[in-house]
């Protein structure tokens, strides 16, 4: 009995695939010592218990105190400061103030999901003002803090329009009675 090309490939692909199917189904043990299976199991249970503890160790931080204030009222706001100083341009300060929302926002996941919630139910109102300073930025950001607040800054590569390390924009979340306690002065840009 004679096989042509074609069948050939195709019975040879099929014990291929019945072979792949069988590999990750069993492991194979049968080609290995247990002691040697048991060893990278241990190895590799121990990598996984130091991630684990490196990975709850940064990510377990104490929950903001945004949180409390977060069961008491309802309207959130994030504020976005830019820096007027540095004369970016639309797109520059569009790039940026991006930057400043997703990086406050991944710090409030973890650390204050009910804040986040909130500020997501009442349509994720954002405010774009300008501070004429870093110096202004600066203190604006410690006032924002000593009233519990939690803010993000944004600093640039400084790959185009402005020198490295700038720091560009500031944003701020809380309640918008607190919010505009804070940053009522400034002007709109």
């Amino acid at each position: 009995m004679e096989l042509t090309w074609l069948s050939a490939i195709l019975v040879g692909a099929g014990y291929l695939a019945l072979g792949y199917f069988i590999g990750s189904q069993y492991p194979p043990t049968f080609l290995f010592s247990r002691k040697l299976l048991a060893k990278r199991n241990d190895a590799t249970l121990l990598n996984d218990t130091d991630n684990k503890k490196r990975n709850s160790k940064s990510k377990l931080k104490d929950p903001l105190q945004i949180e409390q204030l977060a069961d008491i009222l309802d309207d959130f706001k994030m504020i976005l400061v830019v820096r007027n100083d540095l004369k970016m341009g639309k797109g520059k300060i569009a790039a940026q103030c991006s930057h400043a929302t997703l990086g406050l926002y991944k710090k409030l996941l973890h650390r204050a999901p009910k804040a986040l919630n909130r500020w997501e139910m009442s349509a994720q109102p954002k405010v774009v003002v300008k501070i004429e300073s870093e110096e202004d930025m600066l203190a604006l950001q410690e006032r924002a803090k000593s009233l519990k607040l939690p803010t993000h800054i944004t600093i640039d590569a400084g790959r185009t329009q402005i020198a490295p390390n700038s720091r560009t924009v500031m944003s701020i979340l809380g309640p918008v009675e607190v919010v505009d306690e804070v940053t009522g002065g400034l002007k709109l840009l």
